[in-house]
């Protein structure tokens, strides 16, 4: 059976699941050059033009974007089939696609996602927990946390009477939770504060770790527990940016919006404090989560996802904190991921095929482009390692992209992570901000040697964060945050630059890379052979290695 899935809200993408497996897929701001884009026409194109052979199905899978784009229609006319709307479970394509990737056979599947369905003009899910049974393929919900959409303060009252009398369709929810707000849009107040798109959350995280959380008031009045509020303090938020820490414009921004400021310096200490406060009010409260509903089933396998699951320095919390359970990050848990999970839902239940085609990587964006017009330098992989070692920025191409948002060794920028000014150098390059981490790839059998791997034996997909052993800070300067820590990916025998790091290795004693994803500040990651050179010519990187055909191009 050949699905074809479209998910049209932000980070849109299309997926084509040809018997359980990803045929192709395609995410649209690869193609049109937008960040985070919507509409995946371009996309659809793509899939539509390399469709071999006829498609049984097409699904639409997105929170409430579908009439908008009238999608359904166009699947109608170009792939002339049935059309299934699965524009209502938009936190079930997150569980599908997580489920089918973790391997359990049983598992409670935290969803916290910045938005999910809508379910009227006023009111749509927000935080949910479902358990998930491999055979037969089942998927139920049993907590719900419904959050207001696009309204004041005042509308309170009329949200929560709504939701007294909400029958949602196809639930088999046991808890409900009402609330203004949820989890991810109270981090989100942090991110509307440094003056950046809701979506960039993963800049508060860094910021945050620059921080010190006293003086601010708890954002939450009640632990996370069945039929309570989860509301962060009204009075906490004011309308006006330049009184108090007004963060209250978070929580309506629009997506859209393309204003982004730099932290101002007179400011930054300020905004900091705040971030690291969210950012341990909100994980604090998911561990809270976590806990009680594991207590509650007595089931220890743990899968997050959704856009909150992006933020590792989280991840990692929680497995600090509850090591009695096994977790499970779903590499793409944000909405890239959402015409998989949906495209996987459907073939289960469609086929009753449960035999499981989770993901090994996410090496599976686009195409395999033509190499044959790079004119550059034949090199060997001995002669690379020699680069990096005289401290010369080199990007990485090959192979398929990565479909995520982690660059993980085929579209990624490597530099010597021993250089003290490491950061700086490669900051320049991508023309981001000075605060932000840096990711680094370091040997599997040498994670635990450097890194606190909190029981961890491999962290391949980097869904998780770690603190940096003491001993060896000085020596990793140039990867080291403010708080010690590196997101790391473990490398092993059958990832492709291993041959590249044990060289390194043998050359320079260690086995650590830093790895950033190839592109610039504002960009998506580069997709063909001619962004990646242009790329190039636009930045003070050194050089590109096409490791497929051995060569190099040099600025």
């Amino acid at each position: 059976m050949r699905i074809v899935s479209v998910s049209p809200s932000h980070d849109a993408s299309v997926c084509v699941l040809n018997n359980g497996k990803i045929e192709f897929f395609f995410k649209e701001e690869r193609l049109c050059g937008i960040k985070k884009e919507s509409a995946p026409y371009l996309a659809l194109y793509e899939a539509y033009k390399n469709i071999k052979g006829p498609v049984d199905l097409c699904v639409v899978a997105s929170p409430d974007f579908k009439e908008l784009f009238s999608m359904d229609h166009i699947l109608e006319r170009l792939f002339k089939c049935k059309v299934i709307d699965l524009c209502s479970r938009h936190h079930m394509q997150h569980a599908a696609l997580a489920f089918e990737n973790s391997n359990f056979s049983e598992s409670l599947i935290f969803v916290i996602d910045r938005n999910g369905s809508l379910i009227n003009d006023c009111i749509r899910e927000s935080e949910t927990v479902l358990i998930a049974k491999q055979k037969p393929y089942i998927i139920d919900e049993i907590y719900k946390n419904y959050s207001a959409s696009s309204i004041g303060l005042s509308s309170t009252i009329n949200v929560q009477d709504t939701i007294d009398r909400l029958n949602y369709e196809g639930s088999m929810c046991k808890h409900v939770c009402r609330s203004l707000y949820n989890i991810t849009k109270v981090y989100e107040s942090a991110t509307s504060l440094i003056g950046q798109d809701p979506l960039e959350n993963g800049k508060t995280m860094g910021l945050s770790s620059y921080g010190n959380p006293k003086g601010f008031p708890d954002l939450f009045l009640n632990s996370i527990q069945p039929n309570t509020h989860l509301i962060p303090h009204d009075s906490y938020f004011s309308q006006d940016v330049d009184k108090k820490i007004g963060v209250l414009p978070v929580f309506f921004r629009d997506l859209k919006s393309k204003t982004i400021k730099k932290v101002p310096e007179d400011r930054f200490q300020l905004y900091a404090d705040y971030a690291k406060h969210v950012q341990n009010q909100t994980q604090e409260k998911i561990v809270d989560f976590i806990e009680y509903y594991v207590n509650l089933t007595g089931i220890k396998n743990v899968i997050v996802t959704g856009g909150f699951g992006m933020n590792i320095v989280a991840n990692s919390y929680y497995v600090s904190k509850l090591p009695n359970v096994n977790f499970f990050f779903e590499p793409m848990a944000d909405d890239t991921g959402n015409s998989i999970g949906a495209s996987i839902f459907v073939y289960k239940n469609e086929t009753r095929d449960f035999n499981n085609y989770g993901l090994i990587d996410t090496f599976f964006h686009g195409h395999l482009y033509s190499l044959d017009k790079i004119e550059g330098k034949c090199v060997s992989t001995e002669e690379v390692v020699d680069l990096l070692l005289n401290q010369k920025s080199v990007g990485v191409y090959q192979g398929y992209a990565e479909a995520g948002q982690r660059a993980l060794g085929n579209r990624s920028i490597l530099f010597d992570a021993t250089n003290p000014n490491a950061k700086q150098i490669v900051n320049k390059i991508k023309n981001r901000e000075w605060y932000r981490p840096f990711a680094a790839m370091i040997l599997e059998e040498d994670a635990n040697k450097y890194f606190d791997m909190l029981g961890i034996r491999k962290n391949e997909q980097m869904t998780n964060s770690f603190q940096v052993r003491e001993e060896y800070r000085d020596l990793l300067n140039g990867i080291v945050h403010i708080d010690g820590s590196c997101r790391i990916q473990t490398i092993n025998e059958r990832h492709t630059l291993y041959e590249l790091l044990n060289l390194f290795k043998s050359k320079s004693g260690i086995g650590i890379l830093l790895n950033t994803s190839f592109n610039l500040a504002g960009d998506p990651l580069v997709e063909t052979p001619e962004q990646a050179l242009n790329t190039l010519n636009r930045s003070s990187l050194d050089c590109v290695w096409f490791p497929t055909i051995k060569k190099i191009v040099f600025k």
